[in-house]
């Protein structure tokens, strides 16, 4: 007769939090979003438009290359060689950039999402929360709290 109450004490509450749709979801992943888009907008127009003067450019060395000489069409071939590399090197800086900022203002998310799932775990007295998980009981996601933790700015 004691066993069931000693396992309904020793019972752990556990949670869990759904990450993806947290930063999906949370004003301050949206606000991250955004505040990169802008950050790297002007880059990106840069990189799209000398994409499409690169191809241009290619596009009329096609046709004005068999109207040319052999040193004509060496020398302009060379050229469109050479802005391929930048635009293939500056496309690549920007990816870079663009991915080394995105974990950065990933990084700074979830460390405020684990304060804050931290914070709720405490005040509700869990004593796990789960973040990967092949399978969870809805009753147990804690993710709209967090969301709006996180949202209130807490």
């Amino acid at each position: 007769m004691l066993a069931p109450s000693v396992q309904a004490q020793d019972a752990a509450r556990i949670g869990f939090v759904n990450t993806d749709r947290m930063l999906r979801e949370a004003a301050p992943a949206k606000a991250a979003q955004t505040k990169l888009e802008q950050e790297f907008s002007r880059r990106e127009k840069e990189i799209d438009d000398a994409g499409l003067a690169l191809k241009t450019a290619s596009e009329r060395f096609e046709r004005e290359a068999p109207t040319m000489s052999e040193s004509q069409r060496n020398t302009r071939q060379r050229q469109l060689l050479e802005q391929d590399r930048e635009f293939q090197r500056k496309r690549r800086e920007f990816q870079e950039d663009l991915n080394a900022r995105k974990q950065e203002e990933l990084q700074h998310i979830l460390d405020r999402a684990n304060r804050v799932v931290k914070q709720v775990a405490e005040a509700e007295k869990y004593d796990v929360i789960l973040q990967e998980a092949v399978y969870v009981n809805p009753r147990l996601d804690i993710t709209d709290k967090v969301i709006k933790a996180l949202n209130a700015g807490k």
